[in-house]
């Protein structure tokens, strides 16, 4: 197991669960500040926005977060400290458009940007940035039902050829969409759509899906004329699913439930939707608006390299007596007894990993990217403010270890950035107890807290393994 000598280590955030700051400088809501902290409110908001919109609820938890705005040059002084060489961020879409469809952008948006990559410079990290990280205006939502309206299309390459200019020489790595393929499972955080209404909702969300995949590629087309040195990868969220037993419709089961994912790929990668899309379609009585270039657009304008968000495997039946299943993800998983299962929920599986990174790169032969990978679990403050997180090392040696075999197997892969490489709030739940940060963070679910940062037990082993190129996952005391 050997990484390359240009393997890419650092850790993610996304603005909207990190920044705060949410109406300071000029900028506009986004679709997670009408969300409350609580778990179930939060999930009843998240598929009934409208009825969110119009309820007062106690506390926001994105309306402060954990404050980057405030303590970005701190934050990054951190990540340099532990080896980062990459760090992955998005930009806040209001932000730099507050209402979305603004004339002009908002100056102090773009020059707060400006000095976080001014920051990453300094200590020589790489930024990759996420245009869009379930961060739509919010009221884009509020005037067009976000990404069902193909005007959106429009605004968004507008806001990117903002971002291309501004940050030309600046930024390198760029990401179109975070984990597109959640639009058919959170659709008003991964497309700002409120489907209640719709005569049929998988009409609505595969339309807009259709706008966001016809956007990306028209930016990827203008990031490459802005600077040719500008590399664009598409980002899903992924997990093998496995089938339950070995019954033959068990196997299809798992394939077809991986296709549903892969479905966006197929496009971003490939330039043109799958051979199985129009039986999706058909099944599903969608039939899509096209515009007479959306074709050449998608052929011509394939991203870079693929990159992905990987925590666990998956597991289905096509048997609807096998009911035993795992909380805590938006994928309903059945529950795989080889598994060991986190506090919320979620199964651990290294292995499945390197399963899901050698079935990508053999689908699309393009450089992978695991640009988000981590555990949520609760942590421990000591009287001595130590915080011994052996349970997330575990973790993530045994993911990395995994990745470091999948490149032997001859898959190539850029880098590796884990989730939440601080601790922030949860975009499910809206949880500061679901931490997944080499940082801690002093802040609890009902929003209290100095905010100190103190360093966990995992930030001197990720340190370790920066510093050797992987090398210290090889020794049995990593």
């Amino acid at each position: 197991m050997k990484f390359p000598d240009s393997f890419l280590w650092g850790g993610a955030t996304a603005a909207n669960q990190y920044e705060g700051a949410y109406l300071s400088d000029g900028k506009g809501k986004s679709l997670v500040d009408i969300l409350p902290a609580k778990a179930e409110k939060r999930n009843e908001a998240l598929f009934n926005p409208k009825k969110a919109l119009a309820t007062k609820y106690q506390y926001y938890p994105s309306h402060e977060s954990v404050d980057f705005y405030h303590h970005f040059r701190e934050d990054i002084k951190l990540f340099a400290e532990m080896g980062f060489k990459v760090y992955r961020m998005s930009i806040s879409w209001p932000r730099i458009f507050p209402n979305g469809d603004d004339e002009e952008p908002n100056e102090k948006g773009l020059k707060f940007y400006d000095e976080v990559f001014a920051e990453c410079r300094k200590y020589k990290i790489e930024p990759l940035v996420t245009i869009n990280h379930f961060d739509t205006p919010l009221a884009l939502f509020e005037k067009y039902n976000g990404w069902a309206d193909r005007r959106l299309v429009d605004l968004y390459l507008k806001y990117c050829e903002v971002l291309f200019k501004r940050y030309k020489g600046q930024v390198k790595y760029w990401l179109t969409f975070n984990e597109i393929n959640m639009i058919l499972h959170i659709p008003f955080l991964g497309g700002g759509l409120d489907v209640n209404d719709a005569e049929n909702p998988e009409q609505l969300k595969y339309q807009a899906a259709h706008h966001q995949l016809v956007a990306s590629a028209l930016a990827t087309k203008l990031a490459h004329e802005v600077d040719n040195e500008n590399q664009v990868g598409c980002m899903l969220a992924a997990g093998q699913t496995y089938p339950y037993t070995c019954n033959p419709k068990d196997v299809w089961a798992a394939l077809d439930a991986d296709r549903e994912g892969y479905f966006f790929i197929d496009v971003q990668s490939r330039g043109y939707y799958p051979s199985y899309a129009d039986k999706i379609f058909k099944e599903k009585k969608v039939e899509l608006k096209w515009l007479k270039d959306d074709k050449q657009t998608l052929r011509e304008n394939t991203v870079d390299f693929i990159s992905f968000s990987y925590y666990s495997s998956r597991l289905t039946s096509a048997d609807p007596d096998v009911m035993e299943k795992t909380a805590g993800n938006i994928f309903a998983s059945l529950k795989n007894p080889y598994l060991k299962t986190s506090s919320w929920g979620w199964q651990t599986d290294g292995l499945g990993l390197r399963i899901t990174m050698n079935q990508i790169y053999d689908r699309y032969q393009k450089p992978l990217f695991v640009v988000e990978n981590g555990l949520g679990e609760k942590d421990v403050v000591t009287a001595e403010n130590e915080i011994h997180d052996q349970y997330r090392i575990d973790y993530l040696k045994e993911n990395l270890r995994e990745l470091g075999i999948a490149i032997d197997d001859g898959v190539e892969c850029l880098g590796y950035t884990s989730w939440g490489c601080i601790d922030l709030v949860s975009a499910g739940s809206g949880e500061m107890s679901k931490r997944y940060g080499y940082i801690y963070v002093d802040r609890n679910d009902n929003g209290e807290g100095s905010l100190q940062r103190l360093k966990k037990d995992s930030f001197y082993w990720y340190q370790k393994v920066i510093s050797t190129n992987g090398k210290y996952l090889l020794e049995e005391d990593a």
